[in-house]
């Protein structure tokens, strides 16, 4: 039975393929593995001697790292060289998840980027997650990139304090106006549909980048509206560019990412963005209060 670490265990993601992977699972909290502290990480794997490492952590406070950029380079990149050395020399197989913010250069792509696409991130974020992906490729051989887009998932994240769905209801509730972008394109994606096809991944002997993503693309003004038409809320959305959102951090205009490379592995497309929200809402309807 392979023995699974599984860092970054407590986040949407993580909790979502945690349960589903088939092995010896040990879910690591931040105490116990964190991309900050080697010393903390590489012990923890020394006494678990795990055949497989799923690295699910991650510094995703994009605004902040524009201001924090060591801090988003820290965790994104420069933990990640101890983590690919440790497995390289314990014959371990590395699985780390990136995003589609390693795109966006091109201000005037219009069609989704495959695998073999040359990245041009256009924010400290994505630049720290790029970064992440080459020493993950230079320093383990036996590794699974996964890029993924637009997470939102029933157990919200623990360092933004919820999602994109969460936060639309939120306000909404509360009366407030609501100004989201519709200059930004992309494929908003639950993480149990991720989680999913991951696990079919990663317990395949398939190594290299996969784009992993819901199907379909919307801007996140076109999400914003399917939420409310959904869930029966009516909302004072209004629809905004990104020039006048005024963000710290520049977005990708276009980042829907191809996922063809999953017929590979015969792992189906994932189904498309908005069956996946009526699912999500669905789900939060049932979810234990």
């Amino acid at each position: 039975m392979e023995r699974m670490a599984i860092l970054g265990s407590r986040g949407q993601l993580g909790r979502d393929l945690c349960p589903i992977l088939a092995g010896e699972v040990f879910p690591l909290s931040r105490t116990e593995a964190d991309l900050e502290n080697s010393q903390i990480t590489l012990a923890t794997l020394d006494s678990l001697k795990p055949s497989l490492v799923v690295n699910c952590a991650a510094f995703n406070l994009v605004d902040k790292a524009e201001a924090e950029p060591e801090a988003s380079y820290r965790v994104n990149a420069w933990g990640l060289k101890p983590l690919a050395m440790w497995c390289a020399q314990n014959n371990a197989r590395l699985v780390h998840f990136s995003t589609d913010y390693v795109f966006g250069l091109d201000a005037t792509r219009s069609n989704p980027y495959f695998e073999t696409d040359l990245p041009g991130p256009v924010s400290q974020y994505g630049s720290s997650k790029l970064a992440g992906e080459f020493m993950v490729r230079t320093h383990c051989p036996n590794h699974l990139i996964i890029r993924t887009c637009g997470l939102y998932g029933l157990w919200g994240t623990g360092g933004k304090g919820g999602n994109f769905v969460e936060t639309m209801l939120r306000l909404a509730a509360q009366g407030k106006p609501l100004r989201v972008v519709a200059d930004q394109i992309c494929t908003p994606s639950y993480t149990c549909d991720v989680a999913q096809a991951a696990a079919q991944l990663i317990q395949s002997p398939c190594t290299g980048i996969f784009h992993l993503t819901n199907s379909g693309e919307c801007s996140w003004y076109e999400f914003a509206a399917e939420i409310f038409r959904q869930a029966g809320v009516l909302a004072n959305l209004m629809a905004i560019t990104s020039a006048e959102f005024c963000a710290p951090a520049k977005r990708p205009s276009y980042s829907v990412l191809n996922s063809s490379r999953l017929q590979e592995s015969q792992v189906p497309p994932l189904r498309p963005w908005r069956h996946a929200l009526a699912a999500y809402l669905q789900e939060r309807k049932n979810r234990p209060n």
